[in-house]
């Protein structure tokens, strides 16, 4: 299974942040590079593809050296979700596989939480943009209780190390640094067992 697909995204993710466009290009530039790298559901190793029973999996694809960004996978079996909570910094979700389910949410001038609309419904190909400037706090669930489904997401910094937050319905803060599921990552620099590089 040839990574030259990921390589070429984790290229074009880099080249958008060295330019220093603005957050909301970023966003929308990146959106394409990642509708391209979700096109054809045929380049992520199996590895990175195995559900849990106990919880979702966020394994870790790329992270830039510089911690400006990261791109990970998340792997959610049949029925999994996420507690309600935020990012702190930018982010794109790309459905690869399967679909999801996010839910809303902001904060009241009280720090109550309220949702913001209905559950958005992202199919395979499909990408959503998170940030603090345009909403940064969300649930979010497989869309199947029957199997697996799976999604990309890059965000704009090494997120497994970021001090975010979960937060109950009443919208009480709990602090929480996610980590990652994954101890080793794909080698997207063994250009010599590519028989195709492009």
């Amino acid at each position: 299974m040839s990574l030259h697909k990921l390589r070429r995204f984790v290229g074009d993710i880099a080249t958008l942040v060295d330019s220093g466009v603005n957050e909301a290009r970023l966003l929308e530039q990146g959106a394409h590079a990642l509708r391209e790298l979700i096109r054809v559901d045929d380049w992520l190793p199996d590895v990175y593809v195995q559900p849990s029973v106990e919880r979702y999996q966020q394994c870790l694809l790329y992270a830039d050296a510089r911690e400006r960004f990261s791109v990970v996978c998340f792997v959610w079996g049949p029925g999994q979700h996420t507690p309600i909570h935020d990012h702190t910094v930018w982010g794109l979700i790309g459905v690869l596989r399967g679909a999801e389910l996010a839910a809303p949410y902001a904060r009241n001038d009280d720090g109550t939480l309220r949702r913001t609309g209905a559950e958005v419904r992202l199919e395979a190909g499909d990408v959503e943009a998170v940030s603090p400037g345009i909403g940064d706090i969300h649930r979010v669930r497989n869309a199947h209780d029957d199997r697996t489904s799976i999604s990309i997401h890059v965000y704009g910094a090494n997120i497994g190390a970021v001090r975010r937050s979960t937060y109950t319905p009443d919208g009480l803060a709990r602090p929480f640094i996610s980590g990652y599921s994954n101890d080793t990552l794909p080698n997207l620099w063994g250009l010599s067992k590519e028989q195709h590089y492009r």
